[in-house]
């Protein structure tokens, strides 16, 4: 699939004044400085269609673009920054949560995570939660320019192995980079073949 538009629609705190759902959606999510908004515009090959900034916790409403006026993008706020007040991150996590919960139209919540690093319980954590909830996602190991192919394989069989403590089956993952588009095709073939499977969804 390519990306020919990709337009900002609009922004919520609240999943029920977000667009009709009459359009699969897909929302993307990770802790912050995750290279989300990186991704994104990666993915849509638009600079600055996501806002990028060396300031965790840029991202705190619900942010929908609309993809070739067939699809939403879904920009999420990053989770487990620690500086963020306390009450502020309730907020949010209540926000996410009531999101993914309740909008019907959402098909697959991707999470990133950050290849270099090793599995974090914060990660771990929200993807058990979206298991029990049966919120269907998968996962994007972001970065992945930054070191070796090896490195890259370590890390995700590392994570991989991670969640085997608690899953059967290993939900979908993609290895990505912002900078060489790595993962690109990959990932938008994904929403393409889930997209055709909306109407059964609805």
């Amino acid at each position: 699939m390519e990306i020919l538009t990709a337009e900002f629609i609009q922004s919520n705190s609240d999943y029920r004044k977000c667009p009709a759902e009459d359009k699969p959606e897909y929302a993307f999510i990770g802790r912050s400085n995750v290279g989300k908004s990186s991704l994104i515009n990666m993915l849509c090959g638009k600079k600055g269609l996501a806002k990028t900034s060396a300031t965790p916790g840029k991202t705190q409403l619900i942010n929908h673009f609309m993809i070739n006026g067939k699809w939403y993008l879904v920009d999420l706020p990053g989770y487990g920054y620690a500086k963020t007040a306390r009450t502020e991150r309730e907020k949010w996590d209540t926000m996410i949560r009531n999101y993914m919960m309740y909008r019907k139209n959402l098909m697959s919540v991707f999470v990133l995570i950050d290849i270099r690093i090793a599995p974090q319980e914060k990660d771990l954590d929200f993807i058990n939660w979206m298991g029990e909830q049966s919120i269907p996602f998968a996962i994007i190991f972001t970065k992945a320019d930054k070191q070796t192919r090896i490195k890259n394989d370590f890390s995700v069989k590392r994570f991989t192995n991670q969640l085997l403590r608690t899953w059967e089956n290993i939900p979908p993952s993609f290895i990505s980079s912002s900078e060489t588009k790595k993962g690109k095709e990959e990932v938008l073939n994904y929403i393409e073949e889930s997209n055709k499977l909306f109407r059964n969804v609805r």
